[in-house]
């Protein structure tokens, strides 16, 4: 079911870059939907891993899949909830 909804929510974002933007601005949104669809989708797999870091030394032990997953939600859902913080303050 996570997999269902999150890609409901990232081809919305695909399509809203489309028609209010152009292809660079889909390209773009595209690349950021990488990270949070792939910690909600694999979880299990990028909580499980271990090796070196991103410039801040080595990740020496597993995270918790459950963790990795909403860590993938919260940044799939972080420009619409900027989105609507946004539309919120322009309504003043």
């Amino acid at each position: 079911m996570n997999r269902l909804i999150s890609a409901i929510i990232a081809v919305t974002y695909l399509a809203v870059a489309y028609f209010a933007a152009d292809v660079e601005s889909t390209i773009k949104a595209g690349l950021f939907l990488l990270l949070p669809l792939s910690c909600i989708w694999f979880s299990e797999s990028m909580g499980g891993y271990t090796g070196t870091g991103m410039g801040r030394g080595a990740i020496t032990s597993a995270s918790p899949s459950g963790i990795v997953a909403i860590g993938g939600w919260i940044l799939l859902l972080l420009p619409a909830i900027i989105g609507f913080v946004s539309w919120l303050r322009g309504s003043d």
